[in-house]
């Protein structure tokens, strides 16, 4: 048996395809075991240790937000001001994306400097280093093109940044709106039902619970309800939250029902969370007649005219000719 496959070169093959079959079953089966585990201890730590992660984590950011402080602090020492000239908005933008540190516009004003300077030099030294030459003119438009690519480049990702983290906070807060209504008619005043649906929803939506529990947070520092809420709505802006917190503000003043306010106001959010499924549902059509027309339409064409313009110069266009 040994020297047939030795000798043939079909079973030789064939034992190799087999072994090597075998080989990656067993490591195919032992990754997904070990990943499967790994997945496990990894959710178990997650949810026992959710507080420390969290620490952690905020101290990682810190870390990284006194670096760049400290660098801007540097280069502002140095005579060039970091300051944005419309910085109350720039710092508007920041927030929305994520980026709550008081040095966040500084840090924005010096990368979009940066990126200035050294999109430009990367392009001269690789032409420079590939052998190409670089005359007046292509210097001046290659370089022109990526300072300005480097000056909004960053415009581009806060702003990209802040519409997803807006999608996520209107995706997930329908949700978070049940909860509250759940909690305040089991007997929770407001601020203790902010604190415990942000604490519930850290996994499911950890934006929205970020949004709730720097607002309980406020709260239990000292701000009213009415500036908590505010604060709250100004930070994400988005026009939901700034609808709920004006109806809170507004039921806190006239002294209705919190839960009645919530019920209606959780019924319209769901409402809205639906049409706006359906409105997506509508795109698809008017989406798909792009590809549709761009991909299908000509070869339906050409198959159909093809057949007619090979008899057109087979035989027509002979006979034409007197052939």
């Amino acid at each position: 048996m040994l020297n047939f496959i030795a000798i043939n070169s079909l079973a030789r093959l064939a034992v190799l395809t087999l072994l090597f079959a075998v080989v990656a079953g067993v490591c195919t089966v032992v990754f997904l075991s070990v990943s499967r585990r790994t997945q496990v201890r990894r959710e178990l730590q997650a949810i026992a240790g959710s507080s420390k992660t969290a620490e952690a984590s905020q101290s990682l950011h810190q870390r990284r937000d006194d670096a760049w402080s400290q660098l801007a602090d540097r280069i502002e020492k140095t005579g060039l001001s970091l300051a944005d000239t419309k910085s109350s908005e720039l710092r508007e933008k920041l927030i929305a994306a994520g980026f709550a540190s008081p040095a966040a516009p500084r840090i924005y004003t010096l990368l979009r400097l940066l990126l200035v300077i050294v999109l430009p030099a990367s392009f001269v030294g690789l032409t420079l280093a590939g052998g190409g030459e670089l005359s007046f003119m292509k210097l001046y438009i290659y370089g022109s093109i990526f300072a300005l690519l480097g000056l909004y480049l960053p415009a581009l990702i806060i702003r990209a940044r802040a519409d997803r983290r807006r999608e996520q906070i209107i995706h997930g807060f329908p949700d978070s709106l049940d909860l509250l209504l759940v909690c305040v008619e089991a007997g929770l005043s407001l601020e203790a039902a902010l604190d415990r649906v942000g604490r519930e929803m850290s996994l499911s939506h950890p934006l929205v619970s970020s949004m709730l529990t720097t607002a309980t947070l406020q709260l239990r520092a000292g701000a009213s309800r009415e500036v908590a809420l505010r604060r709250m709505a100004d930070s994400v802006k988005v026009d939901e939250i700034n609808s709920f917190a004006t109806l809170l503000i507004q039921s806190d003043k006239f002294g209705s029902s919190v839960a009645d306010t919530l019920r209606v106001y959780s019924d319209e959010m769901r409402e809205r969370r639906r049409l706006r499924a359906e409105e997506k549902a509508h795109r698809i059509p008017v989406l798909i007649s792009v590809p549709l027309v761009a991909c299908m339409l000509p070869v339906m064409i050409g198959v159909l005219m093809l057949p007619a313009a090979v008899r057109v110069v087979r035989q027509i266009l002979p006979s034409m000719a007197g052939g």
